[in-house]
């Protein structure tokens, strides 16, 4: 899953439309106070005017024409504030309505992608997918310990599957609800089937609809997805889908382990990984690998990187979705 450049200039263009009816409100907006208030536009031309003669002042090297400008201005347009109030309109009324006050409808601030423009490229890749149905069902609304038995215990710890889950959903709910402060980072491992995705799409859903940028890659996607940008540097497309990587509020990497490993995938997981947590930006990850596999397959550094810095939540239990499928034949 990454951003393809016609989707970048999708989102483009609906910035500008953004843009465009919040002149077209602000025109809206000054025409009716026109209406109501002639001697507003007076005023307006006035300013107009008045700047005018005092830039040709300046020119002719009168040096206190722009403290002079400064304060009949000020004048003008607290007039300009007081027959606004007169009528009725609010303070803002003539102010550009900007459905994001931080980048002002325009996705960038400083050069950098704001916030709301994150989440126009999280909502457009999850859109189209068969992920954004799966979050209608997978979510903390539909979160359930019934499928987790007290008798299948951790040999080691001695706990059972519910103790387990019921403690991994309450570091996941924690996860979310402090993830814009604390900048945590979750790796979830266990068999096949006992709810790791299910718990990633929990927290997916949740971050989205709060606003935040969330992009979900199986394993064999993100790393070919970071293959494409390393070994075509120019195509464009490639290059959107690894900046939103590295861009993204929260990252989902599912089932590592189950692309074809080799060194250069090693080094990939590594740089993206350290990466991320250099500008604390949080990642899930999900496994069926052991620890001892995810060592010997990414390396050392990697294995550090993730024991050090993530929450290492072992999930223990039955396979959910052979329970499923047994419930619906005995519903049948």
């Amino acid at each position: 899953m990454g951003l393809k450049n016609s989707q970048y200039q999708a989102i483009m263009r609906s910035y500008e439309q953004k843009q465009l009816r919040s002149h077209d409100l602000l025109n809206s907006h000054y025409e009716e106070v026109c209406r109501v208030l002639p001697e507003f536009r007076t005023l307006d031309e006035s300013i107009s005017d008045l700047s005018i003669r005092r830039g040709k002042q300046l020119l002719n090297g009168d040096d206190h024409a722009v403290d002079s400008l400064h304060e009949e201005l000020a004048i003008l347009r607290e007039r300009k504030k007081a027959l606004l109030k007169s009528a009725g309109f609010p303070d803002d009324y003539l102010e550009p309505q900007y459905e994001c006050s931080l980048c002002k409808d325009t996705g960038y601030i400083d050069n950098k992608k704001c916030r709301c423009f994150k989440k126009a490229v999280s909502d457009l890749l999850y859109s189209p997918s068969n992920l954004a149905g799966v979050l209608r069902y997978e979510n903390f609304d539909t979160f359930s310990l019934d499928y987790y038995s007290e008798n299948f215990k951790d040999p080691r710890s001695g706990r059972s599957a519910r103790d387990v889950m019921r403690e991994a959903h309450r570091i996941c709910l924690n996860f979310v609800k402090t993830f814009e402060t604390e900048h945590k980072n979750l790796f979830l491992y266990g068999d096949v089937g006992v709810g790791k995705t299910f718990l990633s799409n929990c927290i997916a859903r949740d971050l989205i609809e709060q606003g935040f940028s969330v992009l979900y890659f199986s394993a064999p996607s993100f790393f070919n997805t970071l293959a494409h940008h390393t070994f075509d540097k120019n195509d464009v497309d490639a290059q959107n889908m690894y900046e939103s990587i590295f861009d993204c509020d929260l990252l989902i990497i599912d089932d590592l382990g189950t692309e074809y490993t080799n060194a250069f995938i090693a080094s990939q997981l590594f740089s993206c990984l350290n990466e991320r947590l250099l500008s604390r930006r949080s990642t899930v990850i999900s496994t069926n690998l052991s620890l001892d596999s995810l060592a010997d397959l990414y390396t050392e550094r990697s294995f550090s990187r993730i024991t050090s810095n993530y929450i290492m939540l072992k999930i223990i239990g039955d396979d959910i979705r052979i329970k499923k499928k047994l419930l619906h034949k005995e519903e049948q």
